[in-house]
């Protein structure tokens, strides 16, 4: 039967996320449901919650516990400990070829949180309905719903603030080097933006072997951090001659550009920078979905692709298990830029990220 659980919830219209109590319903055949140790707060919840309507749960990097399974889940036990992730069909053409980020019910799936069914995942304790699924899961709640396809098994040796945020940001990040430019060594890569999502770019691209490694921010100490990771030039993105800079830095220009910060200004200055037949990886438009983007023309018809990224063209099954390695083994030690919060102060991990003041905001459960 449906179980009361606390949920973290978005109102809408911009609104910070109030923590109430709600029902969860039960798992359908396919879905399970996790008891959260942590959950990540990442950029995406942040733009969502300025576009809300209407009441909904947010939250799409939970870690957990599994306390139920539904009746056709088979590689998963109560018990199980687990990260949840995006969430993907596993039948249309993208999925079948081994690209589920690119499913083509991703936005139907993450964005809009459709379900199997007709049953709402979530709903308040008067019987109204909440928009619940969110990335399949939902997890700014003590309890969430995901599928047996968007949760990976994690190691007993890894505690739950570490592996939230492999959900999103960070295999964004390392797989956009990884997967999405298929980095080659001896070969410069320059991020941009040096969040959660951009330093694990960098620090994909020390993996990788990428040099010489550029990151450019307009937050000193993100740059600090930048370079502590693996940076090899670090250049505030409001300084005088950046473009010249990172030319001269590059020997001519970088082969990879990765924009994490979606201005039409970094948008321009990835392009620019790049040597003839280089690659730019993009992970939001300039303007989102208002204005329209201008291109800057000139010689970038030279820069021969431009890919759009999400979630780094991961395979979670594969590429979650190697970042947990890589983490072990000290070569993405991306918990450095994490700072955890009681679930109770929700809102002010909403306001100290986006006030800048925090790189990875992860919420604890205890």
């Amino acid at each position: 039967m449906p179980r009361e659980i606390l949920a973290a919830v978005c109102a809408g219209k911009g609104a910070p996320p109030v923590i109430e109590p709600v029902w969860l319903d039960d798992p359908l055949p396919h879905e399970m449901v996790i008891e959260l140790g942590a959950a990540g707060i990442c950029h995406t919840d942040l733009g969502i919650v300025g576009w809300l309507e209407h009441p909904a749960v947010l939250g799409h990097e939970g870690a957990g516990t599994v306390v139920e399974v539904g009746s056709d889940v088979t590689g998963f036990k109560p018990g199980d400990r687990v990260v949840a992730t995006f969430g993907s069909c596993g039948t249309c053409r993208s999925c079948r070829n081994d690209h589920p980020a690119y499913c083509a019910d991703h936005v139907e799936l993450n964005i809009t949180g459709a379900r199997g069914g007709d049953r709402p995942a979530i709903k308040r304790i008067d019987g109204t309905e909440i928009a619940g699924g969110f990335f399949q899961q939902s997890s700014f709640a003590t309890h969430a719903l995901v599928t047996d396809r968007n949760a990976v098994h994690i190691p007993d040796t890894l505690d739950f603030v570490t592996a939230a945020p492999l959900g999103c940001g960070i295999q964004t990040g390392a797989g956009a080097v990884i997967n999405n430019f298929a980095a080659k060594p001896g070969q410069p890569l320059l991020v941009i933006g040096c969040g959660a999502v951009g330093l694990s770019a960098i620090m994909a691209g020390k993996i990788s072997g990428c040099s010489p490694i550029i990151a450019t921010d307009l937050y000193d100490s993100r740059l600090e951090m930048a370079g502590k990771l693996g940076a090899d030039a670090t250049y505030r993105g409001d300084s005088d001659g950046l473009l010249n800079r990172i030319r001269s830095r590059s020997s001519g220009g970088v082969t990879y550009a990765l924009d994490t910060a979606g201005a039409q200004q970094t948008f321009e200055l990835a392009i620019a920078s790049l040597h003839p037949g280089g690659a730019m990886g993009v992970l939001t438009l300039p303007g989102g979905f208002e204005e329209p983007v201008r291109h800057p023309g000139g010689m970038s018809f030279m820069n021969t692709s431009m890919i759009g990224i999400i979630e780094g063209d991961s395979i979670p099954d594969k590429f979650i298990p190697w970042l947990v390695e890589q983490n072990a083994a000290g070569t993405l030690p991306y918990e450095e830029m994490i700072k955890t919060y009681p679930f109770a102060d929700i809102a002010e991990a909403f306001a100290d990220f986006s006030a800048g003041k925090v790189i990875k905001p992860v919420l604890t459960f205890s």
